[in-house]
Order: structure tokens, then C-alpha cells, then sequence
């Protein structure tokens, strides 16, 4: 049967132009007349046209198609962690608006993590946004050395980015502590993040800064994975070997919730005998019982501004700012 969909030919005889001018209107080219494109635009839509996406992505070397890639393991999913879900609805508002579509690339195992590293090396993608990469990880000087196109969300360690967000972690850290000094909390525990995050180094960093500007030594430290459980875990350990401890900052919400799980199951009363600060102030903050306080930072809006540096990166176009540091606020609930 002969195929009855209708041509770009079609599309330009309707519209009144040449066929040209009608693929660069259906190909995102700047250099048509306003008219044109309201022409062009009307007689697709008349028409019911749909390009051919393999043919375009062959002709213009495009696959419009960026990749989100977060640096999971087996111990911590990508699908319980708050933190991505706003991430990559800020993103992908962004990049949809120019017509490019966000792909999800997680890869938890390491066979999982050589599959999609080739993956991107093989350009099957324009260009790759990084969140949460750990120490020593290859994968952004190999994707540089193919010259694929990365911003990264949060700053990875040991590695020099020219394009990505970030939130200063350590004055969020910082803001946490005096937050806690003001209500009179002086032995005050740590439950970090992974330190092979930079992001983990910098909150932890912070709130030692601001300790020992008001003269306080810091309490005891527990390391967890950013998950629930590894917080729950920490505050078990916390317990046994220091009950003095009258308040606890955890640099994540997840975290913080498994340390409040903990508290109230050992009958401690939270924030009279214990308080407790997060970071992130995603939804897990409002949720928790008491409410937590946390260290607010703009996720929906930092994957806009990520997307919004890639778009950059895909036109050539130079921007003024390619590192862009969000500032973090103290958000005030019933746990400290």
C-alpha cells in the first residue's frame, strides 16, 4: 500500500513556500521570516505532518535527545532519593521547550555502568547532564574526550567542569550550625554524606567552619550513603556512644529522617532533647515527624538553569556565566 502520509512538499505547496523554508521551520532554523514560520507551523498542523526523526537526526547530526545521568550505586537508588525527581522536572520543562527530550540513563551495577558509558561515547545522545558522580568516576574525561557536550549538577570531585550548577553547600552547612549554636545546642553530631561527593566534603566542611568560629568543638561524626536507612543507622551508633548529644545535623533530608525514626524510638524527645537539621528541603522535610527543619535549596530551578546551560552548549553560543552557584536558606520547623 502506498504511503499517504503527507510530504514536506506538501507542507511547503500549502504554506505558499519553498521547500527549504519549510525544513528549516520543522528543523528549528532561525533564519526564516515570522510569516513563513506562522505559514509553515499552520500547514503542519493542517496537514497532520510528522518529519521523519531518523532521517532529520542523519541529515542535521542530531538525535535531539539529551541524557540525565546521576551517579547511583547498588546501596543507593536513584528512585527513593527526593533530590532527582524536581532535578529532572526542571530539566526536562526546559529542554522541551526546544523540542529536545531528557532520556534517563541509570546505571547501578558496573556492567550497567560500562553498557551506558558506551552508550553516550557512541553520540547517541547531543549531550549528557551529570549529577552526583563520585570520586574518581571516568566517565566525564571520557565523554570530553569525545566530545560530547556535559554540564554537571553539583560539582564532582577532583574535576574541573567549564559548565554547571551548583549550591554552596558550605554555607548551607554553615547556616545549619549557627541555626542550632542559636538555640543553645553545643554537642552537636554529624551524619555526612558520601565522601566521595564533593557536595558531602563541602556541607560536612561547613558546619566544622562554624563550630569552631564560636569556639565549640564538634561532636561525634557517622558517614551514611544519602539513604534513610544509613541515617537510622548512624543515629543507632550515635547513641550508644555518646548520649550527651543534644542536636545532629545530617546533610541530607533522607538521612535526617532515619536519624528522627531512631530518636523516637529510643524515647528522645526531639527537638527538647535532641534536634535535628537536613538539607535539601525536599518533600521528605514536611513529611517527617516533627516536620524538619532544612537547609532549602532550588532544586525544580537549578535543572532549568542545567538545561538551560546545555541548550548553550548545543547552539555554540557563548554565555557570560558558565558556573552557576545557587544560594541556600534555612528553612525553620519543629525539629530544632
Amino acid at each position: 500500500m502506498k504511503d499517504q502520509r503527507p510530504t514536506l512538499e506538501a507542507v511547503a505547496a500549502r504554506a505558499g513556500v519553498g521547500r527549504g523554508t519549510a525544513s528549516r521551520v520543522i528543523n528549528g532554523s532561525g533564519r526564516v521570516s515570522q510569516a513563513s514560520r506562522e505559514a509553515v507551523l499552520h500547514a503542519v498542523e493542517e496537514l497532520g505532518y510528522v518529519p521523519n526523526q531518523a532521517a532529520r537526526a542523519l541529515v542535521r547530526q542530531r538525535t535531539d535527545t539529551v541524557a540525565f545521568v546521576a551517579g547511583v550505586t547498588e546501596d543507593r537508588g536513584f528512585w527513593e532519593d527526593p533530590f532527582y525527581s524536581p532535578l529532572v522536572r526542571g530539566a526536562t520543562s526546559a529542554l522541551a521547550a526546544e523540542g529536545i527530550q531528557l532520556l534517563l540513563a541509570v546505571a547501578q551495577s558496573r556492567q550497567e555502568h560500562a553498557q551506558l558509558t558506551a552508550f553516550l561515547e557512541a553520540r547517541h545522545v547531543d549531550g549528557v547532564l551529570l549529577s552526583s558522580l563520585h570520586d574518581g568516576d571516568p566517565l566525564p574525561s571520557r565523554l570530553d574526550a569525545r566530545g560530547v557536550p556535559t554540564v554537571f549538577v553539583g560539582a564532582p570531585t577532583g574535576y574541573t567542569s567549564d559548565y554547571g550548577v551548583d549550591l554552596d553547600n558550605e554555607v548551607g552547612a554553615r547556616r545549619a550550625a549557627q541555626h542550632l549554636i542559636g538555640r543553645s545546642r553545643r554537642r552537636m553530631a554529624v551524619i555526612t554524606g558520601p565522601l566521595g561527593i564533593q557536595a558531602s566534603v563541602d556541607r560536612w566542611r561547613g558546619f566544622r567552619i562554624a563550630l569552631a568560629e564560636a569556639g565549640l568543638v564538634q561532636g561525634p561524626v557517622m558517614h551514611g550513603d544519602f539513604t534513610r536507612a544509613s541515617g537510622a543507622e548512624a543515629m543507632r551508633h550515635l547513641l550508644a556512644c555518646d548520649r550527651d548529644v543534644d542536636a545532629v545535623f545530617a546533610a541530607n533530608d533522607l538521612m535526617a529522617a532515619g536519624a528522627l525514626d531512631v530518636l523516637r524510638e529510643s524515647g528522645r524527645r526531639v527537638p527538647d532533647d535532641v534536634a535535628v537539621v537536613g538539607f535539601d528541603d525536599t518533600w521528605v522535610a514536611a513529611a517527617t515527624d516533627p516536620p524538619l527543619t532544612s537547609i532549602h535549596q532550588p532544586i525544580e530551578d537549578m535543572g532549568r538553569e542545567a538545561a538551560r546551560l546545555m541548550l548553550a552548549r548545543l547552539r555554540q553560543e557563548d554565555v557570560p556565566e558558565r558556573t552557576v552557584i545557587f544560594e541556600p536558606r534555612l528553612v525553620v520547623r519543629d525539629s530544632a
